[in-house]
């Protein structure tokens, strides 16, 4: 144990010292995809959140980075670590939630469930052109009545006597849905059938007829982030459009589960970015002849955001870790997803506050993240789902419904 005197600086960016916690191709990978949101994301996300679109062609960006699928192993994908995928979900959150929406629905939504319960011929047809970038997903399991409780999906898939399928319904706030190539969509099977009416997922080309994804317009959040209903009005697709190697709600269920450990990492972007634009502005906006940081109530936030922030990043490291080693739990994503959004909110509201009515304009990253956390906290799962799966965990008693 040393004795020495305890250095008494710290980094205000980093000041619990989390980048020493990192391998050399973690930082690399951080690295990368934070010069990437610099370059690519940051000088131009406040006119697309403005005119409320997201440039298709940043697809091809984010597949000649790597980042579609990342986590992924084979067929084009990187094949990293989950830690240094969150690590490139918080960088792109920093930039803004619709591009860390975007790679999020790609990798974990969309090409996971063909990764993991698709036919090799779906793999093979898909899953190289995703990981590029030159075929775009999305995932279709919300509907209009169905939100936190996913099980009563209204969505029909019939089969008919030649082993074909014809489904029918509407699904809703589908991230990249009338810009995708494919969608990988959730519906309840006929309960006479083979199947006893259980959720089977199917990989439906955009193109096919009767399928259809109108753009839902007047967001105010999320507005860098094309959002879409998806309308399927017996839409016919072959025997082998099914993913044959999952049955019933564990299919999206799981894809949830890999989409909320992205945004729990994700979520610690936006709240940095937030940090990090109150404090470069409490030093250098004037007050009564001095900075407002020398201000012991705007020392407080400031304070108190950077605990939030980086404590919230350290639990994010620590259940990456875990995934990494094959150890964690639902319940812990829950608790990774719970906590950091919360705490986002409150760091982003706290930071327009020190910004005063600067914090209101696109001219600063602030609002732009604090309203885009408003849809971060409800979706992949609502604060209070969340808090309903951690607390089935502590007592063993579930209180859904």
């Amino acid at each position: 144990m040393s004795h020495q005197p305890l250095r008494q600086a710290i980094d205000p960016l980093d000041p619990l010292h989390l980048d020493g916690l990192l391998s050399e191709e973690e930082l690399l990978v951080r690295d990368t995809v934070r010069r990437f949101v610099g370059d690519r994301v940051l000088p131009d996300v406040g006119e697309w959140f403005d005119q409320g679109t997201f440039p298709r062609e940043m697809a091809q960006a984010f597949g000649d980075l790597g980042l579609l699928g990342m986590h992924l192993e084979g067929y084009g994908c990187a094949g990293t670590s989950a830690t240094a995928y969150g690590l490139a979900c918080l960088e792109l959150e920093a930039g803004d939630s619709g591009a860390r929406s975007f790679v999020s629905v790609q990798g974990s939504l969309a090409m996971f469930p063909i990764w993991a319960f698709g036919s090799e011929e779906q793999k093979q047809e898909w899953l190289p052109r995703m990981a590029a970038g030159t075929a775009i997903g999305c995932f279709g399991l919300t509907e209009p009545d169905s939100g936190s409780d996913p099980s009563s999906m209204r969505t029909t898939a019939r089969q008919l006597p030649n082993g074909d399928w014809v489904l029918n319904g509407t699904k809703m706030w589908i991230t990249n849905g009338s810009i995708a190539d494919v969608a990988v969509v959730w519906a309840v099977t006929d309960p006479e059938g083979p199947d006893n009416g259980a959720v089977r997922g199917f990989v439906v080309p955009t193109d096919t007829p009767g399928f259809s994804a109108p753009v839902i317009h007047k967001k105010v959040s999320l507005r860098a982030s094309i959002t879409s209903e998806l309308v399927l009005q017996e839409v016919h697709l072959p025997a082998g459009a099914v993913l044959p190697n999952v049955t019933g709600m564990r299919g999206p269920l799981s894809c949830l589960n890999e989409a909320r450990f992205g945004i729990l990492f994700g979520a610690c972007g936006a709240a940095r970015a937030c940090y990090e634009s109150a404090l470069s502005y409490s030093l250098e906006r004037v007050q009564f002849g001095k900075p407002i940081a020398s201000f012991q109530l705007t020392q407080k936030k400031l304070t108190e955001m950077a605990i939030a922030v980086h404590t919230g990043t350290l639990l994010s490291m620590h259940l990456g870790r875990m995934k990494d080693a094959g150890t964690l739990a639902t319940p812990q994503v829950s608790i990774g997803k719970l906590n950091n959004v919360a705490m986002a909110l409150r760091v982003a509201r706290e930071a327009r506050a020190i910004l005063g009515a600067n914090g209101i304009t696109l001219e600063y990253p602030v609002v732009r993240h604090m309203v885009n956390l408003e849809s971060v906290y409800t979706y992949e799962g609502t604060n209070e789902i969340h808090t309903l799966i951690v607390g089935n965990a502590l007592t063993g008693i579930p209180a859904f419904g």
